[in-house]
């Protein structure tokens, strides 16, 4: 058990280990009272048999140009259709893992642009780091650190994407406040990430597998927009689902009300 308001080590630990975990096993780690990942619940994956991601919205031709074990199935949607990207951009994924959003990004941006991908866990670094290397040219490197504290320059990124990483952590306020940072004025975050539509209790927030596995460290779409709007984001636009919409690899979260959310928002001023 722990306590995800006062043990934000113990809660990044754990999630480390358990995405760290995924990275060795190239599957969803199954296991547990409640989801092992994001997609999957006690064991049973989510979506399309051939790739879990084909039920959230990526395309055929996307996936097949991924490297190969770049696709883990651990999302909640497509950030890179959100972001609408457009060649030149530079971008950032905060918890990139093997890099399925990275890669698509990189083609999205083309050579003119740059990809950056972040994450805490060596081993899901390793990986992307390795696939990158049989991707071709692609403009897409990847750097450790926590999404919390950015390894990126001030005002030097076009777009932000993230799909089902930041309910994992504990300040997302903090996630947000870094977002607005690197962002340049009119820049743009499109995130995939699950939200809670009735509050969660005390015990299942405690619950360390529930946390780990993109379910009960949910917040409210309410309370999303206030934080992107205490860290200066305007325009914000948070779309969920209608009922029975949301995708296959959530529906095991049911019970506790946790659903698959859309979120935009942008810095204001002109790029």
């Amino acid at each position: 058990m722990i306590d995800p308001t006062t043990d934000t080590d113990t809660v990044r630990a754990q999630v480390r280990e358990r995405y760290a975990a995924q990275a060795r096993n190239g599957e969803v780690v199954s296991g547990g009272s409640a989801l092992s990942s994001c997609c999957g619940s006690g064991g049973v994956s989510c979506g399309d048999a051939r790739s879990p991601s084909l039920a959230l919205g990526y395309s055929a031709a996307d996936l097949n140009a991924l490297p190969q074990g770049a696709d883990l199935g651990l999302g909640c949607g497509t950030p890179g259709e959100l972001a609408d990207l457009r060649p030149g951009e530079v971008v950032v994924d905060l918890g990139s893992g093997a890099g399925i959003d990275c890669f698509i990004a990189a083609r999205r941006v083309g050579r003119n642009g740059r990809v950056i991908g972040v994450d805490m866990t060596p081993e899901m670094l390793a990986k992307a780091r390795d696939l990158a290397k049989t991707s071709g040219d692609l403009p897409v490197e990847f750097r450790l650190g926590e999404i919390e504290h950015l390894p990126v320059a001030d005002a030097s990124v076009d777009v932000v994407i993230s799909n089902c990483v930041i309910n994992l952590v504990v300040d997302k306020g903090q996630v947000y406040r870094e977002a607005f940072r690197i962002l340049r004025p009119g820049g743009r975050i499109a995130i995939a990430d699950v939200v809670a539509t009735r509050p969660i209790s005390a015990a299942m927030r405690a619950d360390s597998d529930r946390w780990c596995s993109c379910s009960s460290g949910a917040i409210t779409s309410s309370e999303v927009s206030a934080l992107l709007q205490s860290a200066g984001f305007a325009d914000i636009s948070i779309e969920i689902p209608s009922a029975g919409e949301s995708p296959e690899s959530l529906q095991g979260q049911d019970e506790i009300g946790v659903v698959a959310a859309s979120v935009r928002a942008r810095k204001p001023g002109r790029s």
